[in-house]
């Protein structure tokens, strides 16, 4: 939790377009961890932040999950460790999509804009949140970003996460799913590892596949630890380099759309 982790202890800024045409103007302000206050020791005090700050976001996430549903827009949150390969996927997947969705994009990053800027070149909008010393995405930073962006009407809504499978496992952000990538360059015990991130996704995208044959990567076992943990979990094998199951991941997303239009 991020009233133990230390993360948003610092500024967060979100930069995009704003309604007023402002594009280069960030958005400053603090966020939950750092108006808590919490001093170490305080066991039972960290208790109940956490509680509240929870709270908290989950009355944010279901504000923005009524918007997402009142406009028809399917919202998912894609989260994995730092390296999954999610911000290439991502790009392949937006230009597989362009002109059959309406779609925007939120980048999740401790620093840079970096990753809003490849997702920019498909010519789809998105607005970068650095979070500087947060390790994840809470529902009021979606709800800022939400009033400065134009909602893909019966559209697709991607929210690329921070890097990192603990807190972002905790926190709705108002999405229809979470979205858990897993590279094949990782270890095939992380659903064990990290258990809550799986047991809170609704799909697996093992990730990198072209790269298997110079791996020792268990696929069967990976994907059976994934289903102990969670087992309605779905599993698509994917890589977006060389296209394999693309064509799975794209189907799930037009299903899933039409479940939200």
């Amino acid at each position: 939790m991020c009233t133990t982790c230390g993360c948003g202890s610092n500024e967060v800024f979100i930069r995009g377009k704003r309604r007023a045409g402002n594009a280069d103007a960030p958005v400053r302000f603090r966020p939950h961890a750092a108006e808590a206050g919490v001093k170490d020791g305080e066991a039972t005090r960290i208790i109940k932040l956490e509680q509240d700050i929870l709270a908290r976001n989950n009355s944010v996430a279901d504000q923005n999950r009524q918007l997402f549903s009142v406009h028809g827009v399917l919202a998912l949150n894609l989260v994995s460790s730092p390296g999954s390969g999610k911000t290439t996927l991502l790009v392949r997947t937006l230009e597989a999509l362009k002109g059959k969705f309406p779609l925007a994009v939120i980048e999740g990053d401790q620093q840079t804009d970096n990753d809003a800027e490849r997702i920019r070149t498909t010519g789809v909008d998105a607005i970068q949140i650095n979070t500087g010393k947060g390790c994840h995405l809470d529902a009021q930073m979606i709800e800022r970003c939400l009033r400065q962006m134009s909602l893909p009407q019966r559209g697709m809504l991607f929210i690329e996460n921070v890097g990192n499978l603990v807190c972002p496992a905790t926190f709705d952000l108002g999405e229809a799913a979470k979205v858990v990538v897993l590279s094949v360059t990782e270890g095939e015990d992380k659903p064990l590892k990290y258990p809550d991130m799986f047991r809170a996704a609704r799909l697996m995208l093992m990730n990198k596949c072209d790269l298997l044959p110079y791996l020792a990567f268990d696929v069967a076992r990976a994907e059976e630890y994934a289903r102990r943990v969670n087992p309605a979990i779905r599993i698509i094998r994917i890589s977006a380099t060389s296209g394999e199951g693309m064509a799975e991941w794209l189907a799930w997303l037009a299903a899933e759309q039409q479940a939200c239009a």
